[in-house]
């Protein structure tokens, strides 16, 4: 089982070759359960205001890789509401 930072640093290098549960496990470390969990989407709710969701799609056991930099730019955005310095 892969540990969240290993993950970030994969989805990092390469956000093409990251798989779908890996994402799953950090969004729900980030952002919680999914509020909608349908077939192959998974909907998360963000804490801030405009367009409050992460929406992810599993394709045959992958991550799409828009989605991937979507949740990045998502943790970066959390990181710069809470004060966190990288």
């Amino acid at each position: 089982m892969a540990k969240i930072d290993d993950i970030l640093v994969q989805m990092k290098k390469n956000s093409k070759d990251v798989r779908f549960t890996d994402l799953c496990k950090v969004c729900e470390n980030f952002f919680g359960k999914p509020r909608k969990s349908a077939s192959s989407h998974r909907i998360y709710k963000t804490p801030w205001r405009g367009d409050p969701r992460i929406n992810i799609q599993n394709h045959k056991g992958k991550a799409k890789a828009y989605q991937v930099k979507q949740v990045l730019l998502a943790l970066e955005k959390l990181e710069v509401s809470r004060g966190i310095k990288k």
